[in-house]
């Protein structure tokens, strides 16, 4: 049975070797997971799953095979000894729930006919009220009713169930997906370099307890200061124009930030840099930063990170005068080659989906300008960024 779940797992696209399922099977040699199917898929995504981004296709995967009665045979036996099956049901029915199964022939005989049809069906069934399926009054399934009903996944309907197997609570970590609040911080996580910086505000225990054991146990304590995320990042936002529909994916990505980058700087531009950047959108003719400045004030150990769509006419990127609200007098590709010689960490995060840059020229501009560090604005395109910038 294991095997078959193996194999559904790698059509999933869940990166799982050989050596997980060995250990699943030690595992359930050892009584890890007895007599639960909650057990058993906990410890199974423990044991298979190495990544959080994915988990919600660790979940789908699971709920496929054991929804798929054709590879459903044996899991009661395998998974849930009846003595455990028997106690589960009479934890979870009403007094009025346990009287109707008795006069129905009692708690023996649904177990009987569960695995028995579990045996004798061999596809998906709906409606009706024999078989193991959905939206009937079958005493076995999901989304009908029965008073004496097993619940096999699937929506609730007017029925008992002892236990949905299928709740997706990962969906948004899938790296396939746009990123959001949640995950926005995972692939932040992989642009780390721990320093203790500031007062010693912590105890640090272990120095403490070698501390009191050389002075013949009298209490001397000693203090660290917090750890912090040492690294340091600036950040720039293109902002308005064809970047107002990425505004909340952008102040999503800029509260995490903020939330694990102690060192953080921000600035704003339009379209493509040129030689002033700002800080404050309502006064941004009034107080602007030069680039040239800023290439000063900031040295060239951070990491810089341009958010934008990078979707412009071509003479915004290459020709002095090219910006839309003044007069550059010198082109955008001069400003952002500038940047590239001094940041050697430097990317770009797009919000527009891969698979239509290339009908944007401006876009392939940029992307060779910062030296193809250019990544979509998912949790994949965040974590390889990162995975650039920690080089």
């Amino acid at each position: 049975m294991l095997i078959n779940f193996f194999y559904t797992l790698k059509k999933a696209k869940v990166p799982v070797s050989l050596r997980e399922l060995l250990d699943l099977l030690d595992a359930m040699d050892h009584n890890l997971a007895f007599g639960s199917i909650d057990d058993f898929y906990t410890l199974a995504r423990t044991v298979m799953v190495k990544d959080e981004k994915f988990y919600d296709r660790f979940d789908k995967a699971f709920g496929a095979y054991f929804k798929n009665l054709e590879n459903i045979d044996g899991i009661i036996e395998a998974l849930i000894p009846e003595d455990w099956l028997r106690q589960e049901f009479e934890k979870h029915f009403t007094d009025e729930e346990k009287a109707k199964i008795e006069s129905l022939g009692g708690l023996e005989k649904l177990i009987e006919e569960f695995k028995k049809r579990l045996e004798e069906q061999k596809e998906r069934h709906e409606g009706g009220n024999k078989w193991v399926g959905t939206n009937g009054t079958s005493p076995f399934g999901h989304g009908g009713f029965n008073p004496e009903g097993i619940r096999i996944g699937g929506p609730g309907g007017k029925g008992t169930a002892v236990k949905v197997w299928d709740e997706r609570q990962y969906q948004d970590l899938d790296d396939s997906v746009e990123i959001g609040t949640r995950n926005i911080k995972v692939a932040l996580r992989r642009l780390r370099k721990f320093a203790r910086e500031g007062s010693a505000d912590q105890l640090d225990l272990d120095d403490t307890i070698s501390s009191t054991a050389r002075n013949a146990g009298y209490l001397d304590i000693k203090m660290v200061p917090e750890r912090h995320n040492a690294v340091k990042v600036l950040i720039f936002f293109d902002i308005g124009g064809s970047m107002d529909p990425y505004v909340r994916l952008c102040e999503e990505l800029f509260s995490a930030a903020k939330t694990e980058f102690k060192h953080l700087e921000y600035f704003y531009f339009h379209n493509c840099m040129y030689d002033y950047v700002w800080k404050d959108n309502h006064r941004r003719r009034e107080e602007k930063m030069s680039v040239f400045d800023l290439m000063h004030k900031y040295s060239s150990d951070y990491k810089v990170i341009y958010v934008g769509d990078a979707s412009m006419a071509p003479y915004e990127v290459t020709s002095p005068g090219g910006s839309v609200e003044y007069h550059n007098e010198e082109s955008g590709a001069v400003w952002m080659q500038r940047m590239t010689e001094t940041y050697d960490k430097l990317i770009w995060i797009n919000p527009v989906q891969e698979k239509y840059w290339e009908y944007t020229p401006s876009i392939l501009m940029l992307k060779e300008l910062v030296e193809d560090k250019m990544f979509p604005m998912t949790l994949a395109g965040l974590e390889k960024g990162m995975a650039r910038l920690s080089r």
